[in-house]
């Protein structure tokens, strides 16, 4: 399955989820191999980005994430060459020589523009409207803000952790996140949503 990688390393990797109460990022599929009941000794990760700044965040949030719930991890990019992480023998001899038993890999999958209409909305004054003058007069100073479309932006994308033994997959989530704020935060709060599966799904912990 990682030789797949040859034909993802095009697609852009994007992960947008802003920080707060509120994620915008939901997962909408999740699984785990039964027959995989052990933890991870060391993962490798590798985040498939055309821009190299938000790869290397990518991927060493993601390895500070794991390291949190006492696991160690590798970035990708700190024993490897960006242009080699589509070749399945190249990852596999760095899996074997920095002792990572897994490898997780994030791409982007599709994009979608989802348009939806905000309705407009109608502010009164306060006054006092005691009497047909007063109302009439209430009513003509309304103020009146139109309604208008608008639209939001989401990426598909796939969370996937292969055992290098064998390159079977051990987890997989398919998650979709609307495009807001800064690319940083967007990063750590998508993380932040997939560690968490992980560790519900038994994975990590």
């Amino acid at each position: 399955m990682i030789r797949t990688l040859r034909n993802t390393i095009g697609f852009g990797l994007f992960m947008a989820l802003f920080i707060t109460a509120c994620a915008t990022t939901k997962l909408t599929s999740a699984w785990k191999d039964p027959a995989y009941q052990k933890l991870p000794r060391k993962i490798m990760v590798i985040g498939l980005a055309k821009k190299p700044v938000i790869k290397r965040i990518f991927e060493d949030e993601f390895v500070r994430q794991i390291k949190v719930r006492g696991i160690n991890a590798i970035a990708g990019y700190t024993v490897m060459a960006d242009w080699k992480q589509g070749d399945h023998d190249v990852i596999a001899a760095k899996m074997k020589e920095h002792g990572a038993d897994a490898v997780l890999i994030t791409r982007l999958v599709s994009k979608k523009t989802v348009k939806f209409y905000m309705p407009g909305n109608v502010y009164y004054p306060p006054v006092n409207y005691g009497n047909w003058r007063d109302y009439y007069g209430y009513g003509s100073q309304a103020v009146y803000t139109p309604g208008y479309m608008a639209e939001d932006e989401y990426a598909i994308m796939e969370t996937n952790l292969y055992n290098a033994a064998n390159d079977k997959l051990i987890w997989a989530a398919a998650s979709e996140t609307v495009l807001l704020g800064s690319d940083q935060e967007q990063i750590i709060s998508f993380i932040a949503v997939m560690a968490n599966a992980m560790d519900e799904y038994k994975v990590l912990k």
